[in-house]
């Protein structure tokens, strides 16, 4: 059986999209989940599953065989110990709970985690690593890319060999940035996989290997991208 992969994903109120919702539905509320994450687990192999808050979170976890951390809103930098920015973006109090749950729920059960961009940060935070609330528009690396196509590579990052990002992408690759936030301190068991140009950590791992975080956006680039043909092939050696 090919493996059950699960996908974290936003829940916003309906009122956010205007006035396409009738008077009655406007108190209800919807989770988002962009089709790109499930589609390229499926391209690689996975069975994508799109989770919702709503169960438990050990109980969604026993049945899954590896984890995808998505992209979104920023981690509120209380979990940090941190002082709001003045340029943070909106955070969402009740996603990140539930994600350090999941995540925290993978990593007993032992499964592979693909975490990307708030899921890289959100990641970092919970290993008791910081970030860089906010960052400017450069020309060098470029963090973020805000007004081009998140599906072009708009810098490269260079991985470090031997480390488990260089395994799964090779030794340099173009991507695509839509972040404004970036790793400030590494957290505990986690070692850089990956650096921009300018020195801004793209990727870290767990000494065990069991989670590849990178903070560019894979789903929107290569079909399938390496780093979820990884996670579909390592969700498959658990299961063995």
């Amino acid at each position: 059986m090919r493996p059950l992969i699960g996908l974290s994903g936003r829940r916003w109120p309906v009122s956010r999209l205007g006035n396409f919702v009738p008077p009655a539905m406007s108190e209800l509320s919807f989770d988002l989940h962009f089709a790109d994450y499930g589609r390229s687990v499926a391209l690689a192999g996975g069975v994508p599953v799109e989770l919702t808050r709503d169960a438990d979170v050990d109980e969604i976890m026993s049945h899954l065989d590896g984890l995808v951390l998505s992209g979104g809103a920023d981690v509120d930098p209380t979990h940090y110990e941190a002082a709001p920015h003045d340029q943070l973006g909106e955070t969402e109090p009740d996603r990140d709970e539930w994600e350090f749950a999941l995540y925290a729920a993978a990593r007993a059960k032992g499964i592979p985690v693909l975490a990307i961009c708030r899921g890289f940060q959100l990641v970092n935070v919970a290993h008791g690593g910081t970030l860089n609330q906010h960052v400017e528009l450069d020309d060098g690396a470029g963090h973020p890319q805000w007004e081009i196509d998140g599906r072009t590579a708009t810098h490269s990052v260079s991985c470090r060999s031997s480390s488990l990002t260089a395994q799964v992408v090779g030794g340099s690759l173009e991507v695509n940035s839509l972040h404004h936030q970036t790793l400030a301190t590494l957290g505990e068991d986690l070692s850089v996989g990956a650096v921009a140009s300018d020195g801004v950590v793209e990727s870290f791992y767990t000494s065990d290997e069991s989670v590849l975080a990178v903070q560019w956006h894979p789903e929107l680039l290569r079909v399938p991208d390496p780093t979820f043909v990884w996670l579909v092939k390592a969700a498959i050696e658990v299961e063995d």
